[in-house]
């Protein structure tokens, strides 16, 4: 799907412009090779037009480093001194506008993607579009996955696992490190049989003499391997590949549409992870979808325990035939205590979830919720705005 071109329409000025940190407490503790989650804290970007249209957009970044450099409080800063500002100054407030008027900032890609997708859906509120049209998306509904994180035993996993099968789910992928790795994927697959599709994500927790045991999972049938090496490490990859036949998938490793490409020229990763606040935004994540498709590499949506916010524009985008497999989206039901949208999405009993189709962010936001959440906030002075 190329990147759509803007036919200009009428764009009042915009009335307020405001990042806001927001805390989403967890049901219960989600653990990965980065260690223990019990609350997420998660960014957020409103824009309001002079004509009351609202836009929003989320920036999913995590409270530690350990994933990538960004953090919460960096991704708020970032919004708040440079990004919003940059976007704001811009001479047309249209999505892909605003995306070039960021392209002095290096990385941030969280702060960037935030910025981004609250234009979006504040240009589909003044299309009177959704953005699953905007984005050219033909799917009503997408498949999805779920993310199971590292368990204290591994009857407790396939408990997890029967009750998502029974769900709808078309796809487990499990969190994995060393030492909770072979024997889980193990009896996972004799529990499931063939037909189910598992993956696994070991969040960059092997080393390259770590191999082997990555290297015995050849023989579970596995759609892929995600990350297994450090986010930084494309051709320790490439040469991890050569030694395993089950396809490596790249996540942390692949923060724009040129480390994508690279990887592919590598053969560092055969299948990708495209997270639209990793790479910037959803213009970034159109390009990389249209790559993928156009070279037949399997794509699918991950995610970060983002609210409803952050998966509306996720959702859009994975209308689109390039996401070949199905997607991470954990109903909110299932994080958290309540989303900050309502209604909320959920899954269907055949393993879907419905894309929105009303114009803007296609779910309410309920700002009570958004209020009582709300940790930190800043507003940017809108009179720079053009």
């Amino acid at each position: 799907m190329p990147v759509p071109a803007f036919v200009d329409i009428e764009r009042p000025p915009l009335h307020l412009a405001e990042v806001l940190v927001v805390r989403l407490p967890l049901l219960a503790p989600f653990v990965t090779g980065f260690g223990v989650t019990d609350s997420r804290h998660t960014v957020l970007v409103h824009v309001v037009g002079a004509d009351g249209v609202e836009g929003w957009g989320e920036g999913p970044a995590l409270d530690h480093p350990y994933y990538l450099p960004e953090t919460v409080g960096s991704t708020f800063l970032c919004i708040r001194d440079f990004a919003l500002p940059l976007a704001l100054r811009a001479t047309v407030h249209d999505p892909v506008s605003i995306h070039e008027a960021m392209r002095p900032i290096r990385g941030n890609t969280f702060a960037r993607a935030a910025v981004e997708a609250a234009f979006w859906s504040l240009e589909s509120g003044r299309r009177g579009l959704s953005m699953r049209a905007m984005f050219g998306g033909g799917r009503a509904a997408v498949p999805v996955g779920e993310s199971l994180g590292i368990a204290e035993s591994i009857d407790h996993t396939l408990a997890e696992v029967a009750q998502r099968l029974d769900d709808g789910y078309r796809r487990i992928k499990l969190k994995i490190e060393p030492g909770w790795d072979v024997d889980v994927v193990r009896a996972v697959r004799t529990f499931t049989g063939d037909d189910v599709m598992i993956t696994v994500d070991a969040n960059a927790s092997y080393t390259t003499d770590q191999a082997d045991q990555l290297v015995a999972l050849d023989e579970f049938g596995l759609a892929c391997i995600e990350q297994p090496l450090g986010w930084d490490q494309l051709t320790e990859h490439a040469e991890l590949q050569k030694r395993i036949t089950t396809p490596i998938c790249l996540d942390e490793s692949l923060r724009s549409l040129d480390d994508v490409r690279r990887a592919l020229y590598l053969d560092a990763c055969r299948n990708v992870n495209l997270k639209p606040a990793r790479v910037g935004g959803i213009v970034t994540s159109l390009e990389i979808a249209d790559l993928c498709e156009q070279r037949g590499i399997p794509l699918w949506c991950g995610g970060m325990m983002e609210s409803g916010i952050g998966r509306a524009s996720n959702l859009a985008l994975c209308s689109l035939d390039a996401f070949t497999d199905p997607a991470d989206m954990s109903p909110a039901r299932l994080l958290f205590e309540d989303d900050v949208v309502d209604p909320t999405y959920d899954v269907e009993p055949d393993g879907t979830i419905a894309v929105p189709t009303s114009p803007g962010l296609g779910f309410e936001v309920c700002m009570d919720r958004v209020e009582s959440r709300t940790v930190q906030r800043a507003a940017v002075d809108v009179a720079s705005c053009p």
